[in-house]
């Protein structure tokens, strides 16, 4: 069976699919063929179901919950830190109320989570992933919302971190913040559903396991990351909660969830 693996691309998620790309785990009898694509694509990809097993954001997941099952495992929680509001200047949440902010897109946590902060609707407007730091940067946009790599890269361009979202939410909950998590579609069934988790979760073991292997290849996803702050980037989204999600991630969910009143059953694959 082709089991098609949708993730974003960045270091992180690059690093979990290691194990399967290397030939290190067993593939069940499995054809993986990996799709890589920025997380707002995966997404609406997600709305079509055109994908066997997709990373998406954790916000869009309760318009395709009847189409697909959480994983128990490849989720990317920040406990702490998270998705960054920046600017050339330090402005308080007051002030970005008032202003337009360039997102990666709207069915993304990162601005769910915003929307949160900030109280409310926003002035936005959507811009790939990558291209949002240099709109910032080169003033076609005073204001942005940075994903991924920016988050560690931003200062670079001489922009000011206004706002951690991660920050924002822990301090609110206590819990760590579920940023994107992986899905799997139920019209597989239910076996071949374990399965494929199975070797989902050897994936992310075996990466952490072969840590120099496996960081050597995710690296080749960090646009502008020197190895360091490859390195720490992976480290950030890559833990134990990746592993599982455990008690306290499952309740991160299930806040998140409730929180944004999407009124679903969450369940796992098991």
């Amino acid at each position: 069976m082709l089991v098609r693996v949708g993730f974003s691309a960045d270091p992180d998620d690059a690093f979990m699919y290691w194990g399967i790309a290397s030939g290190t785990v067993d593939a069940r009898g499995f054809e993986f063929e990996p799709v890589i694509a920025d997380i707002q694509s995966l997404n609406e990809w997600s709305l079509e179901g055109r994908l066997e097993v997709t990373a998406m954001s954790l916000a869009t997941y309760p318009l395709v919950h009847e189409r697909y099952a959480l994983l128990p495992h490849g989720a990317s929680m920040g406990s702490g830190y998270g998705p960054i509001v920046v600017a050339k200047e330090k402005l308080t949440l007051e002030q970005l109320r008032d202003e337009e902010i360039v997102v990666p897109g709207t069915l993304t946590t990162a601005f769910l989570v915003l929307r949160m902060a900030l109280g409310g609707e926003l002035a936005s407007r959507v811009l790939p992933f990558d291209r949002i730091l240099d709109e910032v940067a080169s003033d076609r946009a005073r204001v942005g919302l940075l994903i991924h790599e920016g988050q560690l890269t931003y200062a670079d361009a001489g922009l000011e971190k206004c706002l951690d979202l991660g920050e924002w939410w822990l301090l609110e909950t206590g819990l760590p913040l579920p940023l994107g998590v992986n899905t799997i579609r139920r019209d597989l069934g239910g076996e071949a559903m374990r399965k494929i988790s199975d070797v989902l979760r050897e994936s992310i073991d075996a990466a952490l396991t072969h840590r120099e292997q496996a960081l050597e290849y995710a690296l080749g996803f960090g646009r502008g990351l020197d190895d360091a702050r490859g390195d720490r980037f992976v480290e950030m989204y890559v833990n134990d909660l990746t592993l599982d999600y455990g008690d306290e991630g499952r309740q991160a969910v299930r806040e998140l969830l409730e929180r944004a009143h999407a009124g679903i059953q969450v369940q796992w694959v098991e």
